[in-house]
């Protein structure tokens, strides 16, 4: 399937979508109504991906084997993966220990698509095929595309761009058969695909992300190439960030920084910077980065989510709470500086302009902040960004609020999860 754009908001859709919308507009709570449309459920690229028992399970190579991991994963039983495929209990039963196989390519091909995963794994299509050498062809292209989509708030439909092409760049690594090129593709889609992870999942799964972010560093690393070098660190210290290894983070921002030219690149650096380390609640290293972010600001024009106006408010307001500054953040918290750079940061900022009039005893525009994140954060499908906002909420007491959220969250799991039945 070649994908479209979706018919509400026009973004592009996956080639391997069925629907004529994207996902999060089919899932899109209504804040007068609440009524919540039970969209299907997306491809489970995500946890293929976030999931180590998953990537053990495809190196095998073995269709039972992936058969009872991706139930074990996605906790079904035999009678709904039966459902998804389109077969008998039974014959699943009879797949999953062995006593038959499947030998045609059209079987492997259906069993592929309804599972979500890369053909190759099941036989389907050569490493050195015309497909293969399309999507090397086409590599540049579809990073960038999921990058788009994910900063303009369409991080799930950028990981399931990203997953076909990672898994066959990741065949093609463990076979040993990577030309330069492919190693330099790779190693962008490993960076783009832990970023979009680390949108999508929740808490306890971001370790992924940053293992992602990880490994693409690690080729980076032999690139020849200290633009490219610097990106990987950044992300990679923004991913460690997220996932509670403050220290590292650090350490790897501070590499990037160093090797980062241009001002929009240092710019974020920076930015990143300035969140570790007032989680760390470092006050002066936050603020000597702080002041370098503004400075390069002031000399230079905005460009990219992290180097804007609004973004520079969002970062000071965390960096002064973490470090324990409330009365500066109050004198901040209601300061409203240009716009959002993109949807998630929107809600990025709303959650933290709550902490912050929660810190100033303002619990009822707090509330509204805290609602206001939790309705896009659902929309959006970012389960951390609630959770965020869940731990704020019974920090200051707000169980009713709380308790919204909470389900709000699971309501977002539902919609991550693979071939959830309602």
């Amino acid at each position: 399937m070649s994908g479209g754009r979706c018919q509400a908001c026009g973004v592009i859709i996956s080639r391997y979508a069925s629907e004529t919308v994207c996902p999060t507009c089919a899932a899109n709570t209504s804040a007068t109504s609440r009524i919540v449309v039970r969209a299907a459920p997306i491809a489970s690229a995500i946890w293929l991906w976030a999931a180590p028992e998953a990537a053990t399970a495809m190196a095998t190579r073995d269709l039972p084997t992936i058969l009872r991991a991706y139930r074990r994963i996605n906790g079904l039983n035999q009678v709904a993966l039966a459902e998804l495929l389109g077969y008998d209990k039974s014959y699943v039963s009879m797949l999953e220990t062995g006593r038959r196989a499947i030998t045609d390519l059209a079987s492997r091909r259906h069993i592929a698509a309804r599972l979500g995963l890369p053909s190759h794994i099941l036989g389907v299509t050569g490493t050195d095929d015309a497909e293969y050498r399309a999507m090397l062809q086409f590599g540049d292209s579809t990073v960038r595309l999921a990058e788009i989509a994910r900063k303009s708030g369409h991080a799930v439909e950028a990981v399931n761009e990203l997953w076909p092409l990672v898994a066959r760049l990741e065949a093609m690594a463990v076979e040993g058969r990577m030309e330069r090129d492919s190693l330099i593709l790779l190693a962008q889609a490993r960076v783009a695909l832990g970023v979009s992870l680390g949108t999508v999942l929740p808490e306890e799964r971001l370790s992924s992300a940053a293992r992602w972010t990880g490994q693409a560093v690690k080729v980076a690393a032999h690139l020849d190439d200290p633009a490219f070098y610097a990106h990987t660190l950044r992300m990679h210290g923004n991913e460690l960030r997220k996932a509670g290894h403050v220290g590292a983070a650090v350490a790897r921002l501070e590499q990037s920084l160093e090797l980062s030219m241009e001002p929009a690149d240092q710019g974020s650096t920076l930015a990143f910077l300035c969140r570790a380390t007032g989680e760390l609640g470092d006050s002066e290293q936050f603020d000597s980065a702080l002041r370098q972010y503004r400075g390069l600001l002031e000399l230079n024009t905005g460009s990219g989510l992290l180097f804007q106006p609004f973004t520079l408010r969002e970062i000071e307001l965390r960096g002064l709470l973490g470090t324990g500054r409330i009365v500066d953040a109050g004198r901040l918290v209601n300061l409203t500086v240009g716009t959002p750079p993109a949807p998630q940061w929107r809600i990025i900022e709303r959650v933290t302009t709550g902490e912050a009039l929660a810190a100033i005893s303002e619990p009822r525009a707090a509330a509204e902040a805290f609602a206001e994140a939790v309705v896009a954060a659902e929309q959006h499908r970012l389960p951390h960004q609630i959770q965020r906002t869940i731990r704020a909420a019974i920090k200051t007491g707000m169980r009713e609020l709380a308790a919204e959220a909470e389900a709000a969250l699971q309501r977002t799991r539902w919609l991550l999860a693979p071939h959830r039945s309602p």
